[in-house]
């Protein structure tokens, strides 16, 4: 049998394997022309996050680290008409792209977008809003403060709700000993952290560069 390349696969579930509408391909292909563009979530966690706020039955959601809002239009877009994302970045030129597209979409009125320094933006959610107040998370920022986003956002979401980290190999640099980045030292501190937090049931799965999936437990 022919040898078939990650390369490959990774088309083949892009083509068959994902559900996408013409703004998202749209939007992945005017991403992937940045030099940045390495950055978007792949298809395929797009669906499968999409797949998860549909069946928790989410009608508020966090996300952590926008960029040009691929992974935000597809969490915005399972969410109900009057659903809600807080989505928090801190690029303005980023997040215009992102704006162009939720409107073509018809999602812009679900997003929330808040610029500035994310752990104090989810600081004053919990400040503001309370605790549990939120369904689903999702957290693809700045690595070093991962810790960080995970307990404020065990704070906001709901017993029973969902976060979802992605980014967790670090281009497999998690696995490599000799490796001590302040990077990679954080992603690999927190993955045991998770694996062995009793608060939460977690899966660790190799897709992209590694997602975590939680579930806080009631």
């Amino acid at each position: 049998m022919k040898k078939i390349s990650d390369t490959e696969i990774r088309q083949y579930v892009i083509d068959i394997g994902t559900r996408q509408t013409d703004v998202q391909r749209r939007l992945r292909d005017e991403t992937m022309r940045l030099a940045e563009g390495h950055m978007i979530s792949t298809p395929a966690a797009g669906a499968l996050m999409a797949l998860l706020v549909k069946s928790i039955g989410a009608r508020k959601a966090l996300e952590i680290g926008t960029f040009t809002g691929y992974s935000a239009l597809a969490i915005a877009s399972a969410l109900p008409e009057d659903g809600q994302l807080v989505a928090c970045d801190a690029s303005a030129e980023w997040t215009s792209v992102a704006r162009t597209y939720w409107e073509q979409a018809g999602v812009a009125d679900r997003i929330d977008l808040r610029l500035g320094n994310a752990v104090s933006t989810l600081e004053d959610l919990v400040a503001s809003e309370g605790e549990g107040g939120f369904d689903f998370a999702f957290i693809d920022a700045d690595k070093e403060s991962y810790d960080a986003y995970y307990e404020l956002c065990l704070r906001l979401v709901r017993p029973g709700g969902m976060i979802c980290f992605d980014n967790m190999f670090w281009g497999r640099s998690v696995a490599d000993p000799e490796d001590n980045r302040p990077d990679t030292i954080a992603l690999r501190q927190l993955n045991l952290k998770i694996r062995d937090d009793e608060r939460v049931d977690m899966s660790l799965i190799p897709l992209g560069d590694g997602m975590t999936f939680i579930r806080r437990r009631p």
